[in-house]
């Protein structure tokens, strides 16, 4: 990148993005660990249609489980995303830049879907502490990555800028 602000917007950016993931990581494997473990002694006593599905989140409302599921995907993807983001700014060449870009948009796109669940499960109605913590952490990284991949789009703008001219 031909500015250092722009490398190292997105490098702070990287290592927070890392940290957001794996809080998110965290409170929603807990969440299916515990739906996995309450969900035989609660979805025996349900009717049909909740008694078909292999987990029950026993907690929070009918948004919950598609959030926590879409949560955990997209922290994955954002996890190694934000690693080979990290190792693609380093290596400060162009196809780099342009595969860090590509993941960057992808674990975007991700946490956005799981950001409108974490809306809809607020609009819906109430839940307990732990997933108003998934909620915030969700919202919060969406903005992060936004930010993240305006950085990378403006570092590879940077570099292309001297090479076309």
């Amino acid at each position: 990148m031909a500015s250092g602000a722009t490398k190292s917007a997105a490098f702070l950016l990287f290592i927070i993005n890392i940290a957001l993931y794996f809080i998110i990581l965290v409170i929603a494997s807990w969440a299916v660990n515990h739906a996995i473990h309450r969900s035989y002694e609660t979805a025996s006593l349900l009717s049909i249609p909740a008694h078909i599905f292999p987990i029950y989140f026993p907690m929070g409302n009918m948004a919950t489980g598609p959030l926590v599921i879409f949560s955990l995907i997209s922290s994955m993807v954002g996890i190694v995303t934000s690693l080979s983001g990290l190792y693609n700014m380093l290596q400060l060449n162009v196809p780099n830049l342009h595969t860090a870009a590509a993941s960057s948009v992808t674990a975007l796109s991700l946490t956005l879907l799981a950001m409108g669940l974490a809306c809809k499960e607020i609009n819906v109605g109430w839940t307990d502490a732990n997933l108003r913590t998934l909620e915030v952490v969700t919202i919060i990284v969406s903005g992060t990555q936004l930010l993240c991949t305006g950085a990378i789009y403006g570092g590879v703008q940077d570099i292309h800028a001297p090479s076309t001219a």
